[in-house]
């Protein structure tokens, strides 16, 4: 190599190392600019409309009318008190409107696949089709809140769990109307193809808010936030232990802060998702982008995942000041495949203390060894501050490929106290490593004897 060369190269490690330090100023810059909803000051109890919070009787009717009432009054706050409220069928939201849960009141939904009809516009694993209704739904609204101390029950441990062996034939017809591009009105599911609904699912929204509610036993991915954008989640709860119950799924999300959060989840707590493979890369106008994840405690299977759908690409996610408070599968885990093409870059964890996880930090371009041809463009990723007790597998993992390798990966004071495996690097240039100890620390060397 030259001295030229050599000088070059310097110049842009420098910088790559200069411009990875966490970015204070631009997570202040995006959290000045999520607006949260504005509400009229209108209020409607369902309990006066006639819910009886028995459990036993059904109280859409009067939450129909309440969110028909808030319409008619250009919005308000739905307010439920203490109570057991039993929903045979969705929650449909109109713009302007707040519904606060109160402490000690349970929204309860059945668990019948056939109160989910008809169908709804939506979105199964990154391809957009027709399907069951999520159980709280918002479709085009803006300045709307989920609020109060109460809890949302999606009894998705019966009816619903039996879904998760039977989905495969839709699944893949799913995956098979991405590929080819079938007209968005012929993807009709639905009854006969098991794919379960979101908990709470905001598509194509804006000026959002999620907090201090209790978020329990859902049938599928507890909130997604689909095509929406200034998204404020904070204070809330989970304990959601059935198949893929995610925690929060941002999809094709702008704006986003999640914060206070403490997670109890049957899959990722935090997936942040960007439309799947053809559709989504036809989707590259509107990456997922600007989320920040702060103060959260982490308990499920992995704690914050980007990916693997997420092929219109995803940028500028800052996480930072969490912790878990039991086992995890993954602390950190971005996953992509050569199906997927699009990118993830400009990623920024700092300040993350595990406790005992199979991999700690595990960034991989061929997640399940599948696809081809559209290999993803994984850079600028930053990892510092981060302590962990215990790693029965891999300490940090990075799996590029030969011919579209990870680059620009920056972990800065990483300790790892015990892991059966330290390192596995593989078509990755450009890691920078300062302070990373796995295992005992070395010490000044022993004298010869």
């Amino acid at each position: 190599m030259n001295i030229r060369l050599l000088f070059l190269v310097f110049l842009s490690t420098v910088a790559f190392a200069q411009e990875n330090k966490f970015p204070t100023a631009k997570v202040d810059s995006i959290v000045n600019n999520i607006q949260l909803p504005k509400i009229p000051s209108y209020q409607v109890n369902v309990a006066k409309l006639g819910a009886k919070g028995d459990s036993v009787s059904n109280s859409k009717p009067f939450f129909d009318k309440a969110m028909s009432l808030c319409k008619k009054n250009s919005g308000g706050t739905i307010v439920v008190p203490k109570g057991v409220y039993l929903l045979k069928g969705p929650i449909h939201f109109v713009s302007n409107v707040n519904l606060k849960i109160e402490k000690g009141a349970r929204i309860k939904f059945s668990d019948k696949p056939e109160d989910y009809l008809p169908m709804v516009l939506t979105s199964w694993e990154g391809t957009m089709l027709y399907n069951y209704s999520p159980l709280i739904y918002a479709y085009d609204c803006k300045n709307i809140a989920i609020t109060g101390e109460g809890t949302i029950d999606g009894e998705g441990g019966k009816i619903w769990k039996t879904f998760k062996a039977k989905e495969g034939k839709g699944k893949e017809l799913s995956r098979e109307m991405n590929h080819t591009n079938v007209p968005l009105k012929d993807r009709k599911f639905g009854t006969d193809y098991f794919l379960r609904p979101q908990m709470i699912q905001f598509f194509n929204c804006k000026n959002i808010l999620v907090e201090n509610i209790r978020i329990e036993n859902s049938p599928f991915w507890c909130l997604h936030l689909l095509k929406s954008e200034s998204i404020t989640v904070r204070g809330i709860s989970y304990k959601s232990l059935n198949y893929n119950n995610d925690g929060i799924d941002p999809e094709y999300a702008k704006n986003v802060l999640i914060e206070n959060v403490t997670f109890n989840n049957g899959d990722d707590n935090v997936a942040i998702k960007a439309g799947r493979d053809h559709e989504g890369r036809a989707n590259a106008a509107t990456p997922s982008e600007n989320i920040i994840i702060r103060n959260c405690n982490f308990k499920g299977l992995h704690g914050v995942v980007i990916g693997s759908e997420m092929s219109a690409g995803v940028q500028n996610v800052f996480v930072e000041n969490c912790q878990t408070v039991g086992y995890l599968k993954r602390g950190i885990y971005l996953k992509t495949n050569a199906d997927r093409g699009g990118f993830i870059k400009n990623v920024f964890v700092r300040n993350i203390q595990l406790d005992e996880v199979e991999d700690c930090l595990y960034i991989t371009a061929n997640y399940h060894g599948e696809g081809k041809g559209y290999q993803s463009e994984i850079s600028n990723v930053s990892f510092s501050d981060i302590t962990c007790n215990k790693v029965s597998a891999s300490g940090i993992v990075i799996q590029g490929f030969a011919d579209k390798k990870i680059k620009n990966i920056s972990l800065n004071n990483i300790e790892i106290k015990s892991a059966k495996n330290a390192i596995s690097s593989t078509n990755a240039e450009n890691v920078i490593m300062n302070e990373v100890f796995i295992g005992e620390k070395a010490t000044v060397p022993s004298t010869a004897k």
